[in-house]
């Protein structure tokens, strides 16, 4: 992670950066997972399946948990991840594809995890190990429906400033494998869904759309949501989504075996291991949520007018303090630049709370990875609009442009951690003393 002298910025900065790790290593799936598995069986298979960003780690925490000298059941199997996210498993396969735009790598993973669900059991336990990112890595598109027209949709869909959830019922709609279909393929056998939430309000039927439990999505909604959003879609795409409107209860597959899911993970986990931090180095932390949606711009503002009221009239808490927040904004591309929404978050803080004295502040995902980035989000001071100001940077303009990776870039104030494999959204720190 970037760090920088003089003293009191630096004090600033490595308690922000700080409560960003205690965030990240709270939701760590090696810390997770192992204490949410069953009972090893003594017989039958185990048979791991999973997808999404944390994938990768949730299945090595699985073989850390029951080694091979262990008795118990023999386990193996396949999960998908993002290039970079993953993990040297031994008895696990670990499959890499493209996020957050899906690629062939994600359709030839959905087809061998489909074939392994298939050949379970009833006496075997499948295991699904479930994060954000695997309606991207987990892709394969429903019968009819063109593998293009299908991205075509999804990328304009990411442009649009639809929100998470409206993302994923038109991709369930959409897939072979996603809203269930997963489950369904493992028949009769044992399903435990093990889930490390990076959607607002942790439904983990919405986490990677659901591959393993009932989608909450309908073929009506998700044609609701392209119209509403000025989708424009392919005639498969149409053709697809009405044709499945006359699908009548009878043929769709019942789900055969047990079925249990756990949430392992979530946004209010992190927030709250950081106010932890925060009370030892003497700060009161005020947590205003861990599932905040809207459009980062507009967070953003929020933000800042809670920021000011501490400032003015010590409302609703007062300095020393830090503002804690997580969930998922979401931003409408307008320019050309480059930068996630944390970054667009952190660089209309800026502007939105520029009469705010002392502000310091934090926004990262906890992934890692800020969009399609390679840093997980920025810092920002009280000096970083002069300093950019001395740089001939304009705020607005960057802003206006959505270009606000290169704007913190300047400054050297990006935050670089490399991929965290965990995901349970976004983390925003405002530090006010």
């Amino acid at each position: 992670m970037t760090q920088h002298a003089p003293s009191q910025a630096l004090d600033e900065r490595e308690l922000l950066l700080k409560l960003f790790q205690a965030a990240v290593t709270a939701v760590d799936p090696l810390q997770v997972v192992g204490p949410a598995l069953p009972a090893r069986p003594q017989q039958g298979r185990v048979i791991v399946l999973g997808a999404g960003k944390a994938a990768a780690r949730m299945a090595l925490a699985v073989e850390q948990a029951w080694p091979v000298q262990a008795p118990g059941a023999e386990v193996s199997g396949l999960v998908v991840t993002r290039y970079g996210h993953g993990e040297a498993t031994s008895r696990i396969q670990v499959l890499q594809a493209g996020h957050p735009h899906s690629d062939s790598a994600s359709a030839d993973a959905a087809l061998q995890m489909l074939a392994l669900a298939g050949s379970a059991q009833a006496e075997d336990l499948v295991i699904a190990l479930i994060s954000g990112g695997g309606s991207a890595l987990l892709s394969l598109p429903a019968e009819g429906v063109n593998a293009a027209d299908k991205r075509q949709v999804c990328a304009q869909l990411l442009k649009s400033g639809a929100p998470i959830s409206e993302i994923n019922c038109v991709r369930s709609q959409l897939s072979a494998i996603k809203g269930g279909k997963l489950a369904e393929a493992c028949g009769a056998a044992r399903l435990l869904t093990l889930v490390i939430s990076d959607v607002p309000g942790d439904d983990p039927a919405v986490v990677a759309s659901g591959p393993t439990l009932p989608s909450h999505s309908t073929p009506a909604l998700a044609l609701e949501v392209l119209q509403r959003h000025r989708i424009e879609m392919p005639d498969s795409v149409r053709l697809h989504l009405l044709r499945s409107q006359d699908l009548s209860p009878a043929q769709v597959k019942p789900v055969a075996g047990p079925r249990e899911v756990k949430v392992l993970a979530t946004a209010q986990m992190s927030l709250e291991a950081a106010a932890a931090v925060a009370r030892q180095h003497g700060l009161l932390p005020l947590i205003l949520g861990g599932s905040l949606e809207g459009e980062s711009r507009d967070v953003a503002a929020v933000h800042a007018g809670i920021a000011r009221q501490i400032r003015q009239f010590q409302q609703p808490v007062a300095a020393p303090c830090v503002i804690l927040s997580g969930g998922e904004t979401t931003v409408t591309v307008r320019g050309n630049g480059r930068g996630g929404r944390n970054a667009e978050f952190l660089l209309a803080l800026a502007l939105s709370g520029a009469d705010v004295p002392e502000l310091h502040a934090l926004a990262c995902d906890t992934d890692g990875i800020d969009g399609v980035e390679d840093n997980a989000g920025a810092l920002l001071s009280p000096a970083s609009l002069a300093r950019a100001a001395d740089l001939g940077l304009s705020a607005a303009d960057h802003l206006q442009r959505n270009d606000a990776y290169h704007f913190f870039k300047a400054l050297d104030d990006l935050v670089v951690t490399g991929p965290t494999r965990t995901n349970v959204n976004d983390f925003r720190a405002i530090l006010l003393r």
